[in-house]
């Protein structure tokens, strides 16, 4: 996925989030955009998964939304060491929730504070060449606001592709769309959906 999503490879056990563990200018997409399955993992989260984040919801690069049809909410820098220690870079699919400060007024309605479906970027996205590593939450639902500085919870439980280099934008957006799809029919599985309810988030 750009700002804030072949054969599918193993879920990730081991970790593997340096800068160097990706391939100068990410995997080749060739090899892993061939025959990709519509459901990914087990039937159940295994290890490492679930992963949970959480942090302030940060202003992101600006180009979600604009090139790539797809708006994100970026996770601040230091809510990334559960992810960095526990597994590799590429895109993940869990639940996330956005939820005003407390005693804070809200823009939000009732169904945009509800843990929703999600896909998440995690690690450079070389397609943009980004210098740092970021965790790009793309939260399926439309908001009617803007909710920068709200707090945001992620629970990560699955793994869905690694990151790739792609020789063009179309490229890029018609795999966002179908990690979407991916993510959806992943967690329509009753070991993952019950994860909505999970006292991780306020529900």
């Amino acid at each position: 996925m750009g700002d804030a999503a072949g054969e599918i490879i193993a879920s990730p056990n081991v970790a593997d989030s340096s800068k160097d563990s990706v391939e100068p200018g990410g995997v080749p997409d060739e090899y892993f955009r061939t025959s990709r399955p519509d459901i990914v993992g087990p039937d159940v989260p295994d290890a490492p998964f679930p992963i949970k984040l959480s942090g302030p919801v940060q202003h992101g690069f600006g180009r979600g939304s604009k090139d790539l049809g797809c708006p994100t909410a970026n996770l601040p820098d230091d809510s990334l060491p559960p992810m960095i220690d526990a597994a590799k870079t590429g895109v993940y699919y869990g639940y996330a929730q956005v939820t005003p400060s407390e005693g804070t007024p809200s823009s939000l309605s009732d169904q945009d504070v509800c843990v929703l479906p999600m896909v998440m970027s995690f690690g450079w996205n070389p397609f943009y060449k980004n210098e740092r590593m970021t965790a790009e939450i793309h939260i399926m639902h439309e908001f009617k606001a803007d909710f920068y500085g709200y707090d945001m919870k992620a629970l990560v439980l699955g793994y869905i592709r690694p990151e790739l280099h792609y020789t063009s934008r179309e490229a890029l957006i018609e795999d966002i769309e179908f990690d979407k799809k991916v993510a959806l029919k992943s967690m329509a599985r009753p070991g993952y959906k019950k994860y909505m309810l999970d006292p991780f988030f306020t529900v």
